[in-house]
């Protein structure tokens, strides 16, 4: 991958689109509006549980016991020809 720069005009400014500021400075009255009307509705709404699916990790799990079991023995076996 190359560190080249995008052209100027592709260039897009890392800000959220209610962020955008008007000539004068001040963030234009629709974007307030819309960031007190976003943020309402995010505290309105309940949480809901994340469902995630770790039915591999079991699996995982497992697979791991068993190599470094097995690394364990294969030490122990070679720990006698060593002596």
């Amino acid at each position: 991958m190359s560190n080249k720069k995008k052209p100027k005009k592709l260039r897009s400014p890392n800000v959220p689109t209610g962020a955008v500021r008007s000539s004068a400075g001040v963030s234009a009255p629709s974007a307030l509006a819309r960031a007190a009307v976003m943020a309402d509705t995010r505290a309105a709404r309940p949480a809901a549980p994340a469902a995630f699916d770790y039915t591999y990790v079991k699996q995982d799990l497992i697979r791991i016991g068993v190599l470094a079991g097995s690394f364990i023995a294969i030490l122990v076996v070679l720990s006698f020809f060593i002596h």
